[in-house]
């Protein structure tokens, strides 16, 4: 529509600039022919003996004859002559005063002014010249050319114009409405269908017609909703499976683990009467079965977490007092280890809506797994909060991770270093239930390690369970490495 309103405008405009030339250059022409015939009759030898004025009457009186194509208007030595019906204020001021000053043929566009107040001014050109007389006089003549038939014909080409600009108009808008519903809306309900699957609703499937491009790309689509919903349930399945494999393991193993571990108990509470080798071997079954049924143990809550059984049992409790209840219970191993374990309370409200033993449980998994890769190192706890949530960070200053390897600490049974053996024990999954325990508490884990200069794990838990965090009290890049993690 732009373009076609840009080409009618454009048309317009070089049509009324040639209409305007051509009647410019016809005025000239017959102005110069009409003023040869009158300059001819001013000097006839009928004219010399008659009045001048009677003389410039007459011809203004021929103009007459011609007055539907041309006015005229003679400035005499006492009067003004000049064909009926227009003004004198049709002669522009700028070409009196050319045609006072100086010999020639001026001319210029003006509006012609008709002597009727029902006819209204229109455009046209003015051509002045003067006309010499026997002796030597100069007599102003002016010709008006009115527009009439050019205005005429501009506004019926503007009217061709306006009509044919509608009706493309139409039909465009009639070619576009068939394109829409040809080509745009097939695609369209193809994106929104495409959208509709990656949410979940893997039994759309769109309509196919005719045996077009679009009707390809119909049966395409379709063809991959069935694939992708026949892979998803053959997963579905198999995770299904897997958990409750699992599930059904970890509990069919409960009942002989607990009796092995009353065996395993008696040996060795009696192991002092052993032999040397017969004690080892009893300390070290012990210590097996222990980290066996902390294993068993963790696989059930797993499962619990995989089957969306987990359930939180939350009360008000001091965050700060559950982290240093858990340190506390740690300082053995720390000291075993040569770690200095030690905790930083910076807050004095540290009171939030949790579930505290699996609070401990986290506590207790980021402590224990910070000692174990400390190296020696000290390890550090600070406990932190605003008016929105509680902070909880575990900073060690041992081995830790690449940059990467962030989201994957989390994931089971992973390790930084495969050759690298537990010191403290466990199963492998103790970060990844802490992970589901920060979520269960709509809560935030994150962690931060760089090799060599340790690792850094931060827990955020909202005050109030249905709280949607935006941010933490504490920072995951330690304060201590903030400058060189920037750099």
């Amino acid at each position: 529509m732009l373009l076609l309103v840009l080409a009618g405008v454009l048309l317009m405009n070089q049509a009324t600039a040639g209409v305007v030339a051509a009647k410019k250059e016809s005025s000239l022409n017959e102005a110069a022919g009409v003023y040869a015939f009158m300059q001819a009759q001013l000097r006839t030898p009928d004219s010399r003996g008659v009045a001048i004025h009677e003389t410039l009457g007459r011809l203004a009186d021929l103009a007459d004859a011609q007055a539907a194509q041309y006015r005229v208007l003679i400035q005499g030595p006492t009067s003004s002559f000049g064909s009926s019906g227009i003004k004198s204020d049709s002669v522009p001021e700028s070409l009196r005063e050319k045609v006072e000053q100086s010999d020639g043929m001026f001319v210029t566009a003006t509006n012609v002014v008709y002597s009727q107040p029902e006819e209204p001014a229109e455009p046209g050109w003015a051509v002045g010249t003067s006309l010499i007389g026997s002796t030597g006089e100069r007599y102003p003549v002016y010709y008006i050319f009115p527009m009439t038939a050019e205005l005429q014909t501009l506004r019926a080409l503007q009217a061709a114009v306006l009509v044919t600009g509608s009706v493309l108009t139409a039909a465009l808008s009639a070619v576009a409405y068939l394109v829409t519903a040809q080509v745009v809306r097939p695609v369209r309900r193809a994106s929104q269908a495409a959208l509709r699957l990656a949410s979940g609703e893997l039994d759309l499937r769109l309509k196919v017609r005719g045996t077009d491009d679009l009707a390809s790309l119909a049966k395409s689509m379709n063809r991959m909703a069935a694939q992708l919903q026949q892979r998803i349930r053959e997963l579905e399945m198999l995770s299904t499976l897997q958990q409750r494999f699992v599930s059904d393991v970890s509990h069919e193993l409960r009942t002989p683990m607990t009796t092995i571990k009353m065996a395993a108990d008696m040996l060795h509470e009696s192991r002092d009467t052993f032999e040397p080798m017969q004690r080892r071997s009893a300390e070290l079954m012990s210590s097996e079965i222990d980290r066996f049924d902390l294993m068993l143990a963790d696989l059930l809550e797993i499962s619990r977490f995989d089957a969306g059984a987990a359930v939180l049992s939350l009360d008000e409790s001091d965050v700060a007092a559950l982290v240093t209840a858990e340190v506390d219970g740690n300082r053995g191993i720390a000291e075993s280890l040569g770690v200095d374990l030690s905790v930083e309370v910076r807050t004095t409200d540290n009171t939030a809506q949790v579930d505290s033993r699996r609070i401990r449980r986290v506590i207790r998994n980021l402590v224990t797994n910070a000692m174990e890769h400390a190296e020696g190192k000290p390890v550090k706890v600070v406990v932190a909060s605003d008016d929105v949530a509680v902070a909880v960070t575990v900073r060690d200053f041992g081995v830790g991770f690449e940059a990467e390897d962030a989201a994957r600490v989390f994931d089971r049974f992973w390790r930084a270093d495969p050759s690298r053996t537990r010191v403290v024990g466990g199963s492998g999954l103790g970060l990844s239930i802490s992970m589901e325990d920060a979520r269960l508490h709509h809560g935030w884990l994150t962690a931060w390690g760089r090799p060599g200069r340790g690792a850094q794990f931060r827990l955020t838990l909202p005050k109030e369970p249905d709280h949607e965090l935006t941010g933490s009290p504490l920072a995951v890049i330690p304060v201590d490495d903030a400058g060189r993690s920037r750099r």
